[in-house]
């Protein structure tokens, strides 16, 4: 494979930043569940042992977000990419509809039980610890049945390999 410097950058990027993203995430305690769990549990606040430390970490990250939100939409060019991409709101609040809101529940519901949410636990899978691989592979098999019913459901067949960007050269 030769790949010219200038097509190796963003996957370098995006492999470092991927690296700076669990280190946070580790930092943070995001990988144990028990202190994920402490921080949704706020029925323990009257006896003084919910742990809100998880909520500096929310907003360490609301920041950050914010900073470089509005650096997009002061329509400063990013580094690596020709244009920022930006979402639009052409469908505004028929966006809001019943898959979002079963998504947004399925997700808050794994994660309360589980203590875990994608991102950690796929930082988690290097402990190997049993628990951690199988909420993985339920995650997965979750994310395959989706594709496999929204393709059913739509009549479109959708698979993996469509659903990956193609290269330029492809």
């Amino acid at each position: 494979m030769n790949a010219r410097p200038s097509q190796l950058l963003p996957g370098l990027v995006a492999l470092g930043g991927g690296i700076v993203f669990a280190f946070g995430l580790c930092l943070s305690g995001m990988t144990q569940p028990e202190k994920v769990l402490g921080f949704l549990d706020v029925s323990r606040i009257p006896s003084g042992g919910w742990d809100p430390s998880l909520a500096f970490v929310m907003i360490g990250a609301i920041g950050v977000h914010f900073a470089f939100a509005r650096r997009a939409r002061l329509g400063k060019a990013p580094l690596l990419a020709a244009k920022n991409e930006l979402p639009t709101a052409t469908k505004g609040l028929a966006g809001l509809d019943a898959g979002l809101f079963a998504g947004a529940a399925l997700f808050g519901l794994g994660w309360g039980i589980a203590g875990f949410c994608p991102g950690p636990a796929v930082v988690s899978l290097v402990t190997g610890a049993s628990p951690t691989v199988v909420f993985v592979a339920a995650m997965v098999a979750g994310m395959a049945l989706h594709s496999s019913w929204t393709g059913w459901a739509t009549g479109s067949r959708r698979s993996i390999k469509n659903a990956m960007p193609r290269s330029a050269s492809s």
